[in-house]
Protein backbone atom coordinates (compact mmCIF):
# COMPACT_ATOMS: atom_id res chain seq x y z
CA UNK A 1 0.00 0.00 0.00
CA UNK A 2 1.10 3.57 -0.63
CA UNK A 3 -0.09 7.00 0.36
CA UNK A 4 -1.52 9.36 -2.23
CA UNK A 5 -1.67 13.14 -2.54
CA UNK A 6 -5.09 14.24 -3.76
CA UNK A 7 -6.84 17.26 -5.20
CA UNK A 8 -6.77 19.42 -2.05
CA UNK A 9 -3.03 19.95 -2.61
CA UNK A 10 -3.46 21.55 -6.05
CA UNK A 11 -2.62 25.27 -5.96
CA UNK A 12 -1.67 25.03 -2.28
CA UNK A 13 1.49 22.93 -2.04
CA UNK A 14 1.93 23.02 1.69
CA UNK A 15 5.14 21.12 2.37
CA UNK A 16 4.82 20.21 6.05
CA UNK A 17 4.59 16.57 4.94
CA UNK A 18 8.04 16.68 3.39
CA UNK A 19 9.81 17.33 6.69
CA UNK A 20 8.46 14.18 8.35
CA UNK A 21 8.99 11.74 5.48
CA UNK A 22 11.79 9.33 6.47
CA UNK A 23 12.42 8.13 2.89
CA UNK A 24 12.09 11.32 0.81
CA UNK A 25 9.24 10.02 -1.32
CA UNK A 26 7.69 13.40 -2.15
CA UNK A 27 8.10 14.92 -5.59
CA UNK A 28 7.46 18.57 -6.40
CA UNK A 29 5.65 20.05 -9.35
CA UNK A 30 4.80 23.69 -10.04
CA UNK A 31 1.63 23.72 -7.90
CA UNK A 32 1.22 20.20 -6.50
CA UNK A 33 3.13 17.51 -4.64
CA UNK A 34 2.97 13.77 -5.29
CA UNK A 35 4.19 10.67 -3.48
CA UNK A 36 6.35 8.16 -5.32
CA UNK A 37 4.58 4.84 -4.69
CA UNK A 38 7.83 2.92 -5.21
CA UNK A 39 9.51 4.86 -2.38
CA UNK A 40 6.65 5.23 0.14
CA UNK A 41 7.01 2.90 3.14
CA UNK A 42 3.49 3.48 4.45
CA UNK A 43 4.66 5.11 7.66
CA UNK A 44 1.58 7.41 7.90
CA UNK A 45 3.61 10.36 9.25
CA UNK A 46 2.69 12.69 6.39
CA UNK A 47 -1.07 12.33 6.84
CA UNK A 48 -1.26 14.21 10.13
CA UNK A 49 1.13 16.92 8.92
CA UNK A 50 -0.88 17.93 5.86
CA UNK A 51 -2.89 21.09 6.63
CA UNK A 52 -4.91 20.59 3.44
CA UNK A 53 -5.94 17.05 4.46
CA UNK A 54 -4.87 15.96 0.99
CA UNK A 55 -3.03 12.71 1.80
CA UNK A 56 -4.80 9.36 2.03
CA UNK A 57 -3.81 5.73 2.24
CA UNK A 58 -4.40 4.03 -1.09
CA UNK A 59 -7.10 1.85 0.47
CA UNK A 60 -8.86 4.90 1.96
CA UNK A 61 -9.01 7.09 -1.14
CA UNK A 62 -12.43 8.69 -1.56
CA UNK A 63 -14.21 7.42 -4.68
CA UNK A 64 -13.88 10.76 -6.46
CA UNK A 65 -10.11 10.82 -5.82
CA UNK A 66 -9.19 7.34 -7.10
CA UNK A 67 -7.56 8.73 -10.26
CA UNK A 68 -4.92 10.42 -8.10
CA UNK A 69 -3.29 7.04 -7.45
CA UNK A 70 -2.24 6.78 -11.11
CA UNK A 71 -1.49 10.50 -11.29
CA UNK A 72 0.92 10.29 -8.33
CA UNK A 73 2.68 7.31 -9.93
CA UNK A 74 2.96 9.08 -13.30
CA UNK A 75 4.15 12.46 -12.06
CA UNK A 76 6.57 11.03 -9.49
CA UNK A 77 8.62 9.68 -12.42
CA UNK A 78 8.97 13.15 -13.95
CA UNK A 79 9.20 15.54 -11.01
CA UNK A 80 12.21 16.12 -8.73
CA UNK A 81 12.43 15.00 -5.12
CA UNK A 82 11.67 17.61 -2.47
CA UNK A 83 13.36 17.02 0.90
CA UNK A 84 12.87 20.29 2.79
CA UNK A 85 9.74 22.27 3.46
CA UNK A 86 9.13 25.54 1.66
CA UNK A 87 6.58 28.28 1.96
CA UNK A 88 3.22 27.28 0.46
CA UNK A 89 2.02 29.02 -2.66
CA UNK A 90 1.10 32.65 -2.00
CA UNK A 91 -2.65 32.11 -2.35
CA UNK A 92 -2.73 28.60 -0.83
CA UNK A 93 -5.17 29.52 1.92
CA UNK A 94 -7.67 30.72 -0.69
CA UNK A 95 -7.42 27.48 -2.71
CA UNK A 96 -7.23 24.86 0.04
CA UNK A 97 -10.96 24.09 0.22
CA UNK A 98 -11.81 24.69 -3.44
CA UNK A 99 -13.22 21.56 -5.11
CA UNK A 100 -12.86 20.34 -8.69
CA UNK A 101 -9.50 21.94 -9.41
CA UNK A 102 -7.78 19.15 -11.34
CA UNK A 103 -7.84 21.44 -14.38
CA UNK A 104 -5.59 23.84 -12.41
CA UNK A 105 -2.82 21.23 -12.06
CA UNK A 106 0.37 22.41 -13.74
CA UNK A 107 2.65 19.73 -15.09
Amino acid sequence: MTYVVTENCIKCKYTDCVDVCPVDCFREGPNFLVIDPDECIDCTLCVAECPAEAIFAEDDLPADQQHFLALNAELSKAWPTIVESKEPLADADEWVKVKDKLDKLER
